[in-house]
């Protein structure tokens, strides 16, 4: 496999131009078209994508390693078939709305200003995660570890306390109406 190391890809559509099955270290991809690109077996480790279109994009075996997405559309990703080993990434100012991270190991990640409706969190490790000022309108949280997760400026989610762990989780009094919407009681 190709390797390459410290390059920019800007403003390339890889629809058109296929991008090559390699392993990216380092690498920066700015303005980049990857929409519904295959982009199984491809390893990014510590690179950056800044305002991509990474939606419906196949991700079979994909290595994501300490990976930062910022003002990216990502939407429908399936990152339960990424490769697990060492899987690290970060989402900033991010369409995510329709993704999986089903059984994804995410301690610590962050989420900052990002649209996360419908994604699917169940069974995902997101101890000590942070999710900063994310939309989770009809997210799924189902036997999902949120301990030491911090979600205090997050909003619309519905969070399950009895199907979840969420011990030392941080929320604030406004959302707090997220974890016992589940009870179907009336709060005044």
């Amino acid at each position: 496999m190709e390797n390459y190391f410290q390059q920019t890809f800007e403003k390339k559509n890889f629809l058109q131009e296929p991008l090559e099955q390699a392993e990216y270290e380092a690498c920066v991809f700015k303005h980049c078209e990857l929409a519904q690109v295959d982009l199984s077996n491809y390893a990014f480790v510590d690179c950056e994508f800044i305002d991509c279109n990474l939606s419906l994009a196949k991700m079979g075996n994909t290595k994501w390693q300490n990976v930062r997405f910022i003002n990216c559309r990502l939407q429908g990703l399936h990152f339960e078939y990424t490769n697990p080993f060492l899987f690290e990434a970060h989402f900033e100012n991010c369409f995510l709305n329709l993704s999986s991270f089903y059984q994804r190991q995410m301690k610590k990640a962050r989420f900052m200003h990002c649209s996360l409706q419908e994604v699917d969190f169940t069974q995902c490790n997101l101890t000590e995660a942070i999710l900063e000022e994310c939309d989770l309108l009809n997210a799924q949280f189902d036997q999902t570890n949120l301990e030491k997760a911090d979600l205090r400026t997050s909003f619309h989610f519905t969070i399950n306390p009895l199907n979840n762990r969420i011990k030392k989780a941080k929320f604030s009094r406004e959302n707090i109406t997220g974890l016992v919407s589940s009870f179907e009681i009336i709060i005044d």
